[in-house]
């Protein structure tokens, strides 16, 4: 016959391995509720920043500038970032409200004396970059967005020159083209 004392060890040790492994069940739940947590908050964090964004955009493009003062005013608040979108050229509109990379391909490009263009091999070197089909292909996709905004022209043998005066300009009102709107 089992003694008393036997049975209550075997009960305890019982109560022991279970209490044992719901410990560790709870603290690898707490471990993934941690990890939980942090990616909701990331979520959370870059919804916000998204909507900040694009109600400042919606305002920028809402406002009128009639008044010059405003659209200086403006353009200092509306600091272009890394990777925001490159916005058409019209008149009154600087260089201020392209992001830096861009800025500095319109300076080449317009600082180019010979009035022959720049390639973009050339634009990359210039750029400080490393010369390689990659870093080429950058600076390419991003002069040629610059030509379709009207920021910069491209000649047909693939060069990119300062954009047409507003006189022999298409897109300008007044010249039959087409973009004379917004």
């Amino acid at each position: 016959m089992t003694s008393v004392m036997g049975l209550l060890e075997e009960r305890e040790a019982v109560a022991r391995v279970r209490a044992e492994g719901l410990r560790a069940e709870a603290e690898r739940i707490a471990a993934e509720l941690v990890v939980a947590e942090a990616v909701l908050e990331r979520r959370l964090i870059a919804r916000a920043e998204l909507a900040e964004a694009l109600a400042a955009a919606a305002e920028a493009a809402d406002a009128p500038f009639d008044d010059p003062r405003e659209a200086a005013v403006t353009e200092v608040e509306a600091v272009p970032v890394a990777g925001s979108i490159v916005p058409r050229w019209h008149r009154g509109v600087t260089v201020q409200a392209l992001a830096a990379d861009y800025r500095r391909i319109v300076a080449l490009v317009e600082g180019e004396p010979d009035g022959e263009g720049v390639s973009a091999k050339e634009l990359a070197d210039r750029l400080g970059l490393e010369v390689v089909p990659a870093k080429i292909e950058g600076v390419r996709s991003k002069a040629r967005r610059l030509v379709e905004r009207g920021w910069l022209s491209a000649s047909p043998s693939g060069r990119f020159t300062p954009r047409q005066s507003m006189q022999n300009d298409p897109a300008s009102p007044g010249n039959g083209g087409r973009g004379g709107g917004s």
